[in-house]
């Protein structure tokens, strides 16, 4: 990727080096969210210019961030290159997602992203590394340990900065679900399911956030012209790796495809690649197909 000269997001906290912070049981984000219909009228509310607001009466509003956003000083010896790298690809997701609401008539709250090292606290509960990178609803935050990054080169074999690049750029993807009131209605809808509906269902949200990551390139490199010889292999080689499929098979040998909550290999490419070719928000309704 080419991000010699970019900016860096002031919206970074550095926790690394000061050990686990809180106490409690880590667990991957539980998304908020509702109803199926409303959260395909608020995406292409957004798509067409369109304050959700005006389909909503008000009530898929993500309540307003009280959180301050602060770039927090980095623990002695970290001011290093990948926390500036992770700043410079969250300033494009920025920049990317501003443009897009701007065009809509509507202002983006960026989120703070937390950078830690073994665990902390977050508003979702006690973040481990094992966890992996996820997005918090209620303080409006990604958390990311960036041993992450290694073990998806080492173990995932997920290599390149495009890759890692995606990763962000998927949980910044959650942030946006979270302003347009998609979290919170989706989660209103997974109210009585079985788990197998519920998990049905977060496999939808975890798809449209990839193609919101693929929206986020194709933006970016009409903006940036970021993209360099193998960085889409890399992307897609990412989105790839961190099926569920492939991350079952290579834990425990077989497949159990009732219990997805992120979507299959192919699925995630599929998603991802739909974004990233079409740059239109309207083709990331994973709420209205059957076929993901």
């Amino acid at each position: 990727m080419r991000l010699e000269g970019e900016r860096e997001s002031r919206n970074v906290e550095d926790r690394r080096g000061g050990g686990f912070r809180g106490g409690g049981g880590g667990f991957p984000v539980r998304i908020a969210g509702g109803g199926i219909g409303t959260v395909v009228l608020i995406v292409l509310a957004l798509a067409f210019g369109v304050d959700p607001r005006v389909l909503l009466s008000g009530g898929g509003e993500a309540p307003q961030s009280q959180v301050t956003q602060r770039q927090e000083t980095p623990a002695s010896g970290q001011e290093d290159g990948p926390r500036r790298f992770v700043a410079q690809v969250l300033a494009t997701t920025e920049d990317a997602w501003n443009d897009i609401f701007r065009s809509a008539g509507r202002q983006y709250d960026p989120p703070n992203l937390v950078l830690f090292s073994g665990g902390t606290q977050s508003a979702c509960g006690f973040a481990q590394t094992a966890v992996g990178p996820f997005y918090c609803p209620a303080d409006r935050k990604v958390y990311l340990d960036l041993a992450f990054f290694r073990d998806m080169e080492q173990k995932l074999g997920a290599p390149g900065e495009f890759a890692r690049a995606y990763v962000i750029a998927h949980e910044v993807g959650h942030h946006v679900q979270n302003l347009l009131g998609i979290l919170r209605r989706v989660e209103q809808e997974r109210r009585g399911m079985d788990e197998a509906e519920s998990n049905a269902l977060q496999v939808r949200i975890e798809l449209q956030a990839d193609c919101l990551a693929g929206i986020w390139a194709n933006r970016t490199e009409q903006m940036r012209r970021i993209l360099e010889p193998g960085d889409l292999e890399s992307g897609i080689g990412a989105a790839a790796a961190v099926g569920d499929d492939r991350l079952q098979r290579r834990a425990q040998g077989y497949v159990v495809p009732e219990s997805f909550t992120h979507g299959s290999s192919a699925q995630r490419v599929r998603w991802f690649r739909t974004g990233l070719e079409s740059g239109d928000l309207r083709r990331c309704d994973t709420f209205g197909t059957n076929r993901l």
